[in-house]
């Protein structure tokens, strides 16, 4: 579970303050899919950092997974988001030179797996991806949407219990965005909690629950869908 209250987030340069997050406030139960849309600089990419620990905040509370995270050393951060949160960006971030194999292999290596543990989450993710038969290929012979799978497939290869997505479409079109929509719907009915920030309202009327951010708040008081309906 992921439960923000009353967060702040202040970014400040010397002549100019600027309010990201003012009283933000977001549950997210275990097994749901919420979309979280909004102007831009509506402080949607500084809620989804904040929530993958790339970020720190000012003021409130979060708890991931029932830990308290305000506080937390770096190395205890790296570790929560090394075992628990998978990311899934605009920019798919491939390293060109390695094929697919080895492009979702990279973040196991830093997790000191095993080769044949490395191997068999490897060959899982792909498969869940539709990709088991371009391992080998490199990015450039894939298309966007391929590569955007292969980003997927890297992220559920740490099977996290979180994965988070910012604007994971914006690059494709709108075929593939459909596409990758309804791969990422079979993850969340498999049981993995997703965390999505788009634009397109299209693909966020089609998540579990859809959250609005305007001005650093949460337009309306979110109200997480009833666990039995998050995990059906």
């Amino acid at each position: 579970m992921l439960e923000m209250q009353h967060l702040t987030k202040v970014y400040r340069t010397d002549r100019l303050e600027t309010h990201a997050l003012r009283d933000f406030g977001l549950s997210v139960l275990e097994g749901e899919f919420v979309a979280v849309t909004g102007p831009s600089g509506s402080g949607k990419t500084t809620f989804l950092n904040i929530a993958g620990l790339l970020e720190d905040f000012d003021g409130g509370s979060y708890r991931l997974d029932g830990v308290d995270v305000r506080g937390l050393g770096d190395d205890a951060r790296a570790r929560i988001r090394n075992q628990k949160i998978g990311f899934i960006f605009q920019g798919f971030n491939l390293i060109p030179d390695l094929d697919v194999a080895d492009n979702v292999e990279v973040p196991l290596r830093y997790r000191g797996l095993d080769a044949r543990e490395r191997r068999r989450r490897i060959e899982r993710a792909l498969e869940l991806v539709g990709l088991a038969s371009r391992a080998r290929h490199l990015p450039a012979q894939l298309s966007g949407g391929q590569q955007q799978r292969v980003a997927i497939a890297r992220a559920l290869a740490g099977e996290p219990r979180f994965l988070l997505a910012d604007e994971p479409t914006g690059n494709l079109d709108s075929l593939m965005a459909r596409q990758i929509m309804e791969l990422l719907e079979e993850i969340n009915r498999q049981g993995t909690t997703i965390v999505l920030v788009t634009h397109d309202t299209e693909l966020a009327h089609r998540a579990r629950r859809e959250v609005r951010v305007v001005d650093g708040e949460v337009q309306a008081p979110p109200r997480p869908a009833p666990r039995d309906a998050a995990l059906a």
